[in-house]
């Protein structure tokens, strides 16, 4: 008689032990379970253990390790290459691990591993306190954070990483290691853009910092206007305190209040001023950009939590997206990134985005494995639509718009913003001197490769 599955004979034993749930392919709940806001991912795990505790987690671990299973972690689950799941493995579901502890004195917050962006901006919004979060509220935060961590405040705050003052991992032998400055610094470094490369981040500390006020600047702009609005946004940025970021982008413009009629459903060209503070000093940084005849506008103060979910993905479209980061930007450079513009898979709720770095992104000294955060400028082309019939020519304009601004692209890379790119792109990601200390770390964590579903850091001895 043919053997059960590993799901079929043991799960048992690791439901004896184990506070959360765990789900196969029989029980009610698993497909909701193993979906992504990606609809291109379509995979089926064997088990999905849905923790509780840490406890859980180590549990999980180890469970999956003595029936060769493949590990996933899940935290928000927002890889676009649906790093979440894996096919007939195990995925350690962090999500019910969400709480977030907030000591205003000490301006720190403890956050689960499971918690997204909404819960930490929702958590601390009371406290007038905030650090730099995804532009999505839906992200996960410890997988954002141990990425390194671009946001709306990085100009202001740095980095996610940069505010990240301890974590606590469930390593690939069910144990439990702790890492700050003082404790583990090696690892400690290694999460300042590893990744989940070296365990399971069960809890992350986080530095907070006082925002009284957030502000925006929205303007839409027809897209033949495109390059001149583009130029201005950049000449502004330049001279642009940190409180202000932002970005320019293209997009379908969205049936809103503020929208006029007759530009809802047409591709716009808009300008974003994110402002960590009043309106009046926004409006201040924006005034040249306000002079340019635009057709929709967006302009006030605003709970920073709202802000982060006003450009949130909708689920269950088809993404991919990548991204390349800019050495310069000269006139020569906006006019190709607009250009490409026409070739959007439109309408959709595809973006075209500009982001500007700079700030305290650039001027961090802490030789964190990050080489992208010293460039001025990101690229960001961010698939997202609705019908499989579009896959190839939605994933051949973002690779097109990477081809076209690979003459002023330094090489390195946010890893979060990409999918699966292959070795060569991870190594770009964390440069090439940083991977090889981050692959000493990943022997002495992870020396078999078990956290490998992620941007892989190869241990030392399998390179």
């Amino acid at each position: 008689m043919a053997p059960r599955s590993t799901a079929e004979a043991d799960l048992t034993g690791l439901r004896e032990d184990f506070a959360g749930d765990a789900l196969t392919p029989a029980d009610a709940g698993y497909d909701e379970a193993r979906t992504v806001f990606n609809s291109m991912i379509d995979r089926r795990p064997s088990v999905i253990a849905q923790c509780e505790s840490p406890a859980d987690v180590a549990h999980a671990v180890r469970f999956a390790r003595a029936h060769g299973l493949e590990i996933a972690v899940r935290g928000g689950g927002h890889s676009v290459a649906g790093m979440a799941l894996s096919e007939g493995g195990l995925v350690v579901d962090l999500r019910r691990m969400n709480e977030v502890a907030v000591d205003p004195a000490s301006r720190a917050a403890r956050v689960g591993g499971g918690a997204t962006m909404s819960d930490l901006d929702r958590a601390t919004q009371p406290y007038g306190l905030a650090t730099t979060g995804g532009r999505a509220s839906t992200t996960g935060v410890g997988g954002f954070t141990l990425g390194g961590g671009s946001g709306w405040l990085e100009r202001k705050f740095g980095l996610a990483c940069d505010n990240l003052l301890a974590v606590e991992l469930i390593t690939a032998d069910g144990g439990t290691v702790h890492a700050s400055v003082d404790e583990n610094p090696e690892l400690f470094w290694a999460l300042h853009g590893g990744g989940g490369n070296f365990g399971v981040a069960t809890s992350l500390t986080l530095e907070l910092h006082e925002l009284p006020a957030m502000s925006i600047v929205m303007l839409l702009h027809r897209p033949e206007n495109g390059r001149r609005v583009v130029e201005t946004f950049r000449d502004v940025m330049a001279s642009a305190p940190d409180e202000a970021g932002g970005g320019c982008l293209y997009f379908t413009a969205p049936p809103e209040d503020f929208v006029p009629e007759h530009l809802v459903g047409t591709t716009v060209c808009a300008t974003l001023i994110t402002f960590a503070g009043t309106e009046e000093r926004a409006r201040a940084v924006a005034a040249p950009l306000l002079t340019l005849g635009h057709g929709a506008e967006v302009v006030g103060e605003l709970p920073y939590a709202d802000l982060q979910c006003m450009l949130d993905d909708p689920p269950g479209m088809r993404n991919y997206w990548s991204a390349e980061y800019l050495d310069s930007l000269p006139d020569e450079a906006v006019e190709v990134f607009c250009a490409r513009a026409s070739d959007m898979p439109m309408p959709s709720a595809t973006q075209h985005v500009l982001f500007p770095m700079g700030g305290a992104v650039s001027r961090n000294t802490s030789g964190y494995p990050l080489p992208w955060r010293s460039a001025p400028w990101a690229v960001h082309p961010f698939g997202v639509w609705e019908n499989p019939s579009d896959d190839a020519r939605g994933t051949q304009w973002v690779r097109d718009v990477r081809a076209d601004m690979r003459p002023w692209s330094g090489g390195a890379v946010y890893l979060n913003f990409i999918g699966n790119e292959g070795s060569a792109r991870v190594v770009e990601g964390v440069g090439a001197e940083n991977y090889a200390r981050l692959a000493a770390v990943k022997a002495q964590y992870d020396p078999d490769n078990v956290f490998r579903l992620n941007h892989n850091i190869l241990p030392a001895a399998q390179m």
